[in-house]
């Protein structure tokens, strides 16, 4: 390969990497606006803000397909080599975590329509708390995938515990409230796995930050011990995309 071949080589590389960064940077932003939408939406109780976090969750989809197929065609075309294909091979991962996060918005805006809006259950008073956990671990994660943070990326991983305490404690309080209100059973559940998708969302993050980890060191982030939760089996409802 000539001299003017290697440099258009590397052009075109550096003009679909920094494009895909773009594109993980609109998805990442797009998953965290959906979160916040959803979670104003169970709060005030609107149901045409929930209606769009739905429908907008299309959006994502797409993206995540774009990012799929430039990602595929870079590593085709441009042949690229270690850092360069460990950050590729990342950011195909990344997009459909990612994306993933969406959906768990999506499913806490579809549950919006079944919650009363009196709010009468206490342990609704955490979700917001824990939301904003939530939601600034995945801005982190994307944030040390933009900048191949890999101290940020252990950061994000560490602080996960914080929304997994959360749910434990309104795991507890609604089976509590499951036991002293039979009747409101249905509601319960509904705000459970609204908690659920939340600590999904949380572990989801980390999943992001031990890709970077990886894309940016080289070697898997270092194994964590996070202990048993009461609440390990009991999980999310799949709900399509």
């Amino acid at each position: 390969m000539t001299n003017g071949s290697m440099e258009h080589t590397v052009k075109a590389f550096d003009t679909d990497i920094n494009e895909l960064r773009g594109m993980v940077a609109e998805i990442g932003g797009r998953s965290e606006q959906a979160i916040a939408k959803a979670m104003r939406a169970l709060e005030k109780h609107d149901l045409k803000l929930a209606a769009e976090v739905v429908a907008e969750d299309k959006i994502i989809d797409e993206l995540e397909k774009r990012i799929d197929e430039l990602t595929i065609q870079t590593i085709a075309l441009r042949a690229p080599m270690a850092d360069d294909l460990r950050e590729l091979i990342a950011t195909f991962k990344i997009s459909g975590v990612v994306e993933r996060i969406g959906d768990y918005a999506k499913n806490i805006a579809k549950r919006v329509p079944v919650i009363a809006s009196t709010h009468k259950l206490r342990p609704a008073s955490l979700l917001p708390s824990m939301s904003n956990v939530a939601s600034e671990l995945v801005r982190d994660s994307l944030e040390a995938f933009a900048r191949r943070d890999a101290d940020l990326a252990v950061d994000v991983c560490e602080r996960d515990q914080i929304v997994d305490d959360f749910y434990t404690s309104i795991f507890r309080s609604v089976v509590t409230f499951m036991i002293e209100n039979p009747k409101d059973i249905g509601e319960a559940a509904h705000l459970l796995f609204i908690a659920k998708n939340l600590e999904r969302i949380g572990d989801h993050a980390t999943n992001v930050a031990e890709m970077v980890y990886f894309a940016a060191k080289g070697e898997p982030m270092p194994e964590r011990d996070r202990g048993n939760s009461p609440t390990d089996f009991v999980d999310a409802p799949e709900d399509g995309s």
